[in-house]
């Protein structure tokens, strides 16, 4: 369970069934910049420290999870970000709906769920169809950032990230370390420093939209 009093911030958190078609960047934030959003935002530690760093781009995380995005919220809320939104649902289904075609200029993709055993990589997000709508909401020249701790894994996002080179639908660049990232870090989220914590090795890809 969460813990104690942990507090709903409605300018933070936006909830589903108050979308109508496609979002308005502009509206929710109350201002115009480049949109930022993190697939998986856990307990809001990246969304906290990257919005700090970065007060001109807008952030919208996604969280699956109850628990920690009611975490996420209280966190972000506390601090008194402005720049960051938060919402609580399913994001392979989330961005066809409610994401217009290049109006995203970032996506932030790190230490998602691997689900390491075979019958369940369907599961996994980092695959073709979700690669392809990544990709129509992302802006020309807008990039995927992702990293992850399991090999397995990493193996079908290279896959996937060399099929949209084929394509010409992106190009390699170099993996962008983020702001709120300590030394020996590259995202500095809860998960990432865990597994430095157990000796676990990390990996990185990135694309950029042609």
């Amino acid at each position: 369970m969460a813990r104690k009093g942990v507090k709903d911030y409605t300018d933070i958190s936006l909830r589903e069934e108050d979308v109508r078609g496609k979002i308005d960047f502009e509206d929710i934030f109350g201002r115009n910049g480049p949109v930022h959003i993190e697939v998986g935002s856990g307990k809001g530690t990246f969304l906290v420290t990257a919005a700090k760093a970065m007060g001109e781009v807008n952030f919208l995380g996604i969280e699956w999870a109850n628990r920690y995005y009611k975490l996420a919220v209280d966190r972000i809320g506390r601090w008194g970000i402005g720049n960051v939104r938060i919402i609580r649902t399913d994001v392979a289904t989330f961005l066809p709906e409610f994401v217009a075609a290049g109006s995203v200029s970032w996506f932030h993709i790190y230490y998602p769920d691997p689900w390491p055993k075979a019958r369940h990589h369907k599961r996994r997000f980092i695959c073709s169809k979700n690669m392809d709508e990544i990709l129509r909401c992302l802006a020309v020249g807008g990039v995927v950032n992702v990293a992850t701790d399991h090999a397995d894994y990493f193996e079908q996002m290279e896959e996937v990230f060399r099929e949209q080179v084929e394509k010409r639908g992106i190009e390699m660049v170099e993996f962008t370390r983020s702001p709120g990232a300590r030394d020996g870090e590259m995202v500095g989220t809860n998960f990432e420093r865990k597994y430095i914590v157990e000796g676990r090795k990390s990996y990185i890809i990135a694309g950029k939209k042609l």
